[in-house]
């Protein structure tokens, strides 16, 4: 599938008569290629008439200071490692405000900052990219109901471990690191996401 293909998809799901914003989900494993394909997505659908925006999930990543007492910083990129609670009521924002700011995630500092950025009233569609979209359990199942469009991401997991490990290594870790953390967290989070898929509008293979 093209990227011109992907949008044609996407296009053929959005209902230029909806008053308001609509939301499309592109959801997949940590290292599915989120972030590269949202910002060219955005670009096709905004030269198709419709005026996109990203706006990324990993701003809801809650801080070290509240996941260390729970036994949670190893974890951190869990589903339970997330405000759910905080995305819902974003998500509905873009769905019925006009203007709605929202926080982001810087991973060289590890922390997310809040009131990062904004998204304004001429923007007609949000593609939120995060690991849990199309998740089924408690909570998160409830999203799949604001999308009107969702998207999956496919990915090998050898070629996601492969993806991982050169993260770690780009953000600092030596090797033995980079690999003990995309084994033991992003990889047991994406095998979590494998064993409890939503149903998608949409696929994209990822080679």
């Amino acid at each position: 599938m093209t990227l011109a293909v992907l949008c044609q998809g996407v296009l053929e799901r959005l209902d230029p008569r909806q008053p308001g914003r609509q939301l499309v989900a592109l959801s997949g494993a940590p290292g599915s290629g989120k972030s590269t394909l949202s910002n060219p997505l955005a670009a096709a659908l905004c030269a198709q008439g419709f005026p996109a925006e990203v706006v990324p999930m990993d701003g809801f990543h809650l801080d070290n200071r509240l996941l260390e007492p729970r036994g949670l910083l190893a974890r951190k990129g869990a589903p339970e490692t997330f405000d759910l609670e905080g995305f819902q009521r974003l998500c509905h924002a873009l769905k019925h405000q006009e203007r709605v700011i929202y926080p982001l995630f810087d991973r060289a500092r590890d922390i997310a900052i809040a009131g990062a950025a904004e998204v304004g009233p001429e923007c007609r569609v949000a593609i939120i990219e995060g690991n849990y979209l199309l998740f089924d359990a408690p909570g998160w199942r409830d999203l799949a109901a604001i999308w009107d469009v969702s998207i999956r991401l496919e990915v090998p997991m050898a070629d996601l471990e492969a993806r991982l490990v050169q993260r770690w290594l780009d953000h600092g870790l030596d090797h033995d690191a980079a690999v003990a953390r995309a084994q033991g967290n992003d990889l047991a989070n994406a095998r979590a996401i494998e064993a409890a898929r939503l149903p998608a509008d949409l696929t994209w293979p990822q080679a």
